[in-house]
């Protein structure tokens, strides 16, 4: 049972390495690697001996988990102003990255050239969702405060790092972030990638210290004990591993309209009609992968790449290694998919359409009172991990398990920050006042990876790849004829499909 995270108010690697200080990121953060000693010579020189690569980031305040009420009428203009904050930060760390020799050597160079701008341009953004919001009658206190960004440390950087793109002083890009580009997530000349079109930047992490061994995990997962009422049922869906090869980096909850909001590319199984501009009609008429066609819920979450596979297809695009995000996509080895009861009584139908992200891509900077990453390995599930990837022992396979929240408002099928309106269970399984028991979706996902610490779950770029930042997204398209078929086989104690 994951713990209760939601709050009712808005609350590798492949890196350039050969600098005493090199900035490093992207998306929404800017990484620098420092040169730290592992000893000292007598003259002080910390540069002598065994070294190591230290990267720090750029973490800005995330604005969609601070929204309070966004009305329909204001919706595409929030969107607009979202993905542009995105993107300005992916810029900020473009500049980071052309500059690196300039931020090493001056200490202010930074904050004058990289972190003043960046609150400058995310100050007139917050200030456009303000007015937006107004104009539709709300008012949303302290956005401006959320303008300013600050660093964070990112861990330790891989010792067999190569340079990859971007790793050019980039004397005529200096001062430039994508001109008409910047921001702007959509469209021809809204330039998804903020690059301009250059040389992608590094990816960056995970870090070796995000890796463990499995066999160096506890048990640790309990379940709440089933009462006399619990709904023991299990309804499943099965819609394929992704065989159709279908991605993008859009994210149609938190950005509707927005090209690669995300800034990484997502699986999708179920729904084939997903891309940034769908509306409920559009999934209303989509196909499925799934085998029961009545079933054309959306299911997605973050690629995992083999970071040995060489280049994807993805390579020079956006969401791929245009936002750090490179390696052989792995496809699953099993997808599935079980809408399982709750241990102390019935549930009740999911509204169509209903909207739910369990996760938050931004654990890193943001911290974790929206986390819920879980990894794990066959034969050890016992044992879930949530801010590290682990390492399996020979025949055994990475597992990702998604738990998304249980308890539904009963009105709403989607909030302004796209969580308010559901939320986990308690420890014994029950829902807080206000809230009905749902069916819980709990997805499993395994993959055959390549041996040791060469594989990394996509993100945004800042977010530096690592394993606190897996997330799962679920929009409920299932028939109503289905959905009730389904709460019954719960509420009865059956095994469907």
């Amino acid at each position: 049972m994951k713990p209760k995270t939601h709050k009712r108010s808005p609350l590798l690697n492949r890196t350039a390495g050969a600098a005493a200080a090199l900035l490093l990121g992207g998306g929404g953060l800017a990484a620098v690697n420092f040169y730290a000693s592992a000893g000292t010579s007598n003259d002080g020189d910390s540069r002598k001996g065994a070294v190591a690569q230290q990267a720090s980031t750029i973490a800005c305040p995330d604005v969609v988990d601070r929204l309070e009420k966004v009305p329909r009428q204001s919706r595409k203009e929030v969107s607009r102003e979202l993905g542009r904050l995105d993107a300005q930060i992916g810029a900020a760390y473009k500049r980071l990255v052309e500059n690196r020799r300039a931020a090493a050597l001056d200490a202010s160079w930074t904050k004058n050239s990289v972190l003043d701008p960046l609150a400058s341009k995310r100050r007139a953004s917050l200030d456009r969702i303000r007015i937006a919001l107004e104009r539709a009658g709300v008012r949303q206190a302290g956005l401006e405060k959320l303008a300013r960004c600050g660093m964070k440390d990112g861990g330790t950087v891989r010792p067999d790092d190569g340079q990859q793109g971007g790793g050019q002083d980039g004397g005529q890009q200096d001062g430039q972030d994508g001109g008409q580009q910047d921001g702007q997530n959509g469209g021809q000349g809204d330039g998804g990638q903020g690059d301009g079109g250059q040389a992608p930047p590094p990816q960056v992490g995970p870090s070796p210290e995000d890796f463990v061994d499995i066999n160096d995990v506890q048990p640790n997962v309990q379940e709440p004990e089933a009462q006399q009422n619990a709904s023991t049922g299990v309804f499943k869906s099965d819609c394929g591993v992704n065989e159709n090869g279908k991605f993008n980096s859009d994210n149609i909850i938190v950005a509707p309209g927005v090209v690669n909001a995300a800034h990484h590319m997502h699986d999708y199984v179920g729904n084939q009609a997903n891309d940034a501009f769908a509306v409920d009609e559009d999934l209303a008429n989509g196909e499925t992968t799934c085998a029961n066609q009545e079933d054309q819920s959306t299911y997605y979450w973050p690629v995992l790449r083999d970071l040995t596979g060489g280049d994807e297809a993805d390579v020079n695009t956006p969401g791929g290694g245009l936002d750090g995000n490179v390696g052989k996509i792995i496809t699953p080895a099993e997808v599935t998919m079980e809408f399982q009861g709750s241990p102390v009584g019935e549930v009740v139908e999911m509204p169509r359409f209903l909207r739910i992200i369990t996760g938050d891509a931004k654990a890193f900077t943001n911290g974790t009172a929206n986390a819920n990453s879980s990894w794990s390995c066959t034969g050890f599930e016992d044992r879930q991990i949530a801010d590290k990837y682990p390492l399996c022992p020979e025949g055994s396979q990475v597992v990702r398990k998604f738990e998304f929240q249980s308890c539904w408002d009963g009105q709403n099928a989607d909030s302004a920050n796209h969580r308010t309106h559901v939320d986990f269970a308690n420890e014994d399984g029950s829902c807080d006042e206000g809230f009905v028991a749902i069916p819980k979706l709990v997805q499993r996902i395994v993959y055959d990876v390549p041996e040791g610490t060469n594989f990394a779950v996509d993100s945004f770029p800042e977010q530096l790849h690592k394993p606190i930042t897996d997330h799962g997204d679920f929009i409920n398209v299932f028939s109503e004829n289905l959905m009730s078929k389904a709460v019954d086989c719960i509420n009865n104690g059956q095994e469907c499909t």
